[in-house]
């Protein structure tokens, strides 16, 4: 069973980042698998990441910023976690 769900719909932006080449293959490998985009997997094993980091959640919830893009993040994992 995939630990990544198959995508939805969902608003975007871009980020480009370097992968170590085994990382890159697995990437493109596991995409196949789930018949999704490297792109969506990234964004889901990322998901994953910050609900389970316990550590990270808690210095997300003491770290803000002005404009308000910390709290909402922290939102979004809050209501991720109370959805597994």
């Amino acid at each position: 069973m995939a630990l990544v769900k198959a995508p939805t719909k969902q608003k975007t932006t871009s980020l480009q980042v370097r992968l170590e080449e085994d990382v890159r293959l697995n990437l493109n490998k596991y995409a196949q698998f789930i018949d999704a985009s490297p792109s969506y997997v990234v964004v889901e094993a990322l998901k994953l990441l910050f609900k389970r980091d316990q550590e990270f959640r808690r210095w997300l919830g003491q770290h803000t910023n002005n404009d308000g893009q910390e709290k909402i993040e922290e939102d979004v994992l809050t209501k991720t976690a109370h959805q597994s």
